[in-house]
């Protein structure tokens, strides 16, 4: 007999999903028993429903499809949470099963009861209870809908019961759910309008975010009429930077002085597809035309002069024709300068420091960097990695770059890679761990085992929360509680039956992870590396140079006088040797 769980799993079948993370519990039983009989999507499980969301997100970055969680009720559904913030705000299709307490149970404060829609109402674009079995077919379709056309997460709230129950035929997930096609472009007026402004400026500058996807080749003649340099937001790093000869680097706290510069000296910044957060790095003077496929994010960061909404793709392609070739080169010749200066400076730091320990954390990344595939795909670490990765990873137009970049959570490296390994098993898959969030999500390391999923993860082990102390000391504030006490994480790697390899002199890197990246299946390299290496914004607030010398003056008074003394050697006398 077909049950709401089997035409669940029919619909998702015929819309293209193939795969199901979660962790299984008795209200999830109708629907993880469907999944086992139905022989076309496979339970991937792992050890914790965050991971599951996680994972489903990265899978949905990855391959632009509907991806599934599921958890059982209660704390089963609500571990969820946190994934599922990260997938809403990464703007990724993702369906989420949580399965509730019995119907006849709700509200009475029976065991494990929450409120799940409650709950998840704040990351989702569409969270609904299925109270009874009539009400299933529409309620899925219109998720499954949701999610996909939003690109956003969908919560369907199911009492165990319901799984169970006979199927409702009512011509609802009847037919595959895809997405559809449209051409989104502002009208011909405000286009006239985006041209006068552009054309009449002397020193454009384009700033780029996650939204030029899929219009790589457009944005660079558009940067080649305005003779514009390119900064891109850390979204819009794998999608902007290659084969780009306009691009000038990041901007931000993770980002480079010339993208910085770049924006600052434009008299028109135009904002393609980015909801860049940080108000500090806009420009004072300058016009700014914004274009966004979302109106509500038009203006939200800064003012502007001119909101478009549309594609960055549809709007460029009729924006072009009405620009005019500009002749003077000086404002974008400055910016290349400058980023190749930049770019030298930082380049020189991801050395082997005359075999100095510990290990530079930016040889740990470009050496990852160098021995990678040429479309790997990176997974990293809100904190230091992250930094790392933005400043010392080449995106080539095969390679992706998955992280928490909007919501900034930790634990996520590990979680990402088992989605992307999973939708792409014959693909190099390397997450750049921090030694705080791989442990958060330690158990994960057991799921790369039990799935045989050749994750190649590399630990940058400072025995620290690196950047909470960096935080600290930039208010001024002697670091507290950031002190970790790690294993040796190539040791639990190989207990586990994986490749471990623990690495404490740069010299020994390299091969490192180049047995590990030989290795066929999980490998865990574990790198000791430089607690105090500052990773320097573009940009210095006088409140944070105050907060840098309230540091120094407080961790001496509080007999840390070592600490400084490392942080000193560790920042400047390298350089100066250098």
């Amino acid at each position: 007999m077909a049950t709401i769980a089997t035409q669940l799993i029919d619909a998702l079948t015929a819309s293209g999903v193939r795969r199901v993370y979660g962790l299984p519990g008795d209200s999830l039983n109708g629907f993880t028993d469907a999944i086992r009989r139905s022989g076309d999507v496979t339970w991937e499980h792992v050890r914790h429903e965050e991971t599951a969301a996680f994972a489903a997100a990265a899978d949905a970055a990855l391959t632009g499809r509907l991806a599934v969680c599921a958890g059982s009720c209660g704390p089963g559904n609500l571990h969820l949470i946190n994934g599922l913030f990260d997938a809403q705000r990464s703007r990724v299709p993702v369906l989420a099963i949580a399965a509730h307490i019995p119907r006849s149970e709700i509200g009475s404060e029976y065991f494990q009861e929450t409120h799940p829609q409650d709950l998840f109402a704040e990351c989702s674009v569409y969270c609904e209870l299925i109270s009874t079995p009539e009400m299933a077919p529409r309620i899925i379709e219109m998720a499954m809908r949701t999610a996909i056309e939003e690109n956003g997460v969908a919560v369907v709230v199911v009492p165990g019961e319901i799984f169970l129950a006979p199927a409702v035929e009512s011509g609802y997930l009847t037919k595959p759910i895809v997405p559809t096609r449209s051409v989104v472009r502002p009208d011909d007026e405000a286009l006239r309008q985006a041209a006068d402004i552009l054309n009449g400026a002397e020193r454009v500058t384009i700033l780029g975010g996650a939204g030029v996807q899929g219009a790589h080749d457009a944005l660079v003649r558009l940067a080649g009429t305005l003779n514009a340099p390119v900064v891109h937001a850390l979204r819009g790093k794998e999608f902007i930077e290659y084969d780009n000869p306009y691009d000038v680097g990041m901007t931000g706290l993770l980002g480079f002085a010339s993208g910085y510069k770049a924006i600052r000296e434009a008299d028109v910044l135009l904002m393609l597809g980015t909801d860049f957060p940080y108000q500090q790095f806009y420009p004072q003077d300058a016009r700014i035309v914004q274009v966004d496929v979302r109106g509500r994010n038009l203006g939200r960061r800064t003012p502007i002069d001119l909101g478009l909404v549309g594609t960055v793709a549809d709007t460029l392609a009729a924006l072009q024709p009405l620009l005019t070739q500009k002749s003077s080169r000086e404002h974008l010749d400055r910016s290349l300068r400058h980023y190749a200066k930049t770019r030298k400076s930082m380049d020189g730091l991801a050395v082997n420091d005359r075999d100095k320990t510990p290990i530079r954390p930016e040889y740990v990344a470009g050496l990852a960097n160098r021995l990678a595939a040429e479309d790997a795909v990176f997974t990293v670490d809100v904190g230091s990695p992250v930094v790392w990765a933005a400043r010392y990873l080449e995106m080539n137009g095969k390679r992706r770059l998955i992280g928490s970049f909007n919501h900034g959570t930790m634990a996520c490296a590990v979680p990402h890679a088992i989605g992307a390994q999973t939708a792409f098993p014959d693909r190099q898959v390397v997450a750049l761990a921090g030694d705080g969030g791989l442990t958060m999500l330690f158990g994960e390391l057991v799921t790369l085992m039990q799935n045989r999923l050749p994750v190649k993860v590399i630990v940058f082990n400072n025995s620290s929360l690196n950047f909470v102390e960096l935080e600290m000391k930039a208010a001024g504030i002697v670091n507290f509680g950031t002190d970790l006490v790690n294993p040796d994480f190539a040791a639990v790697g190989r207990a586990l039956g994986a490749f471990g390899r623990r690495v404490e002199h740069p010299g020994e890197l390299e091969q490192a992870l180049t047995d590990a990246f030989a290795h066929d299946g999980p490998a865990i390299v574990d790198v000791v590396t430089a607690r105090q290496e500052l990773s320097i914004p573009p940009a210095i607030s006088v409140e944070q140079a105050k907060g840098f010398s309230l540091y120094a003056i407080r961790t001496i008074m509080a007999g840390r006088a070592d600490e400084l003394l490392d942080l000193v050697t560790t920042n400047v006398s390298r350089r100066l040797l250098d």
